[in-house]
């Protein structure tokens, strides 16, 4: 039903930006949970951010200040601005939406923060 793709990874030196892109193609896009994710190589996949339908945003503490989640529902896409980078914000960040018992997940974006 909902297809996600995403972009905008890539190397970032420490306190450097990015913003990553979701877009995706399906039906009834405004009524997803729209979160990111992140995997780091040899840990869990973590929470990151999520943006409810509507105003709502949340955050995992460390990226809390430094990241930005942003829907644009016209558009069917959603963002993370990611500021003031840091090596150990280094995974495979990937896109995700949830409504009800469906979820879906993009193929994920390569970040990597490093001199």
């Amino acid at each position: 039903q909902v297809q996600l793709v995403e972009s905008g990874g890539g190397l970032v030196q420490p306190g450097g930006s990015l913003r990553l892109s979701c877009t995706a193609s399906g039906s009834d896009f405004n009524l997803y949970t729209m979160a990111w994710f992140r995997q780091a190589p040899g840990k869990q996949r973590e929470f990151v951010a999520r943006a409810l339908p509507g105003t709502f945003t949340f955050y995992t503490d460390s990226v809390k200040g430094r990241f930005t989640i942003s829907r644009d529902d016209a558009k069917q896409t959603a963002a993370l601005q990611m500021n003031s980078l840091r090596p150990e914000d280094t995974a495979v960040y990937y896109c995700q939406a949830q409504w009800g018992a469906d979820i879906y997940w993009g193929q994920g974006t390569q970040v990597t923060v490093s001199t």
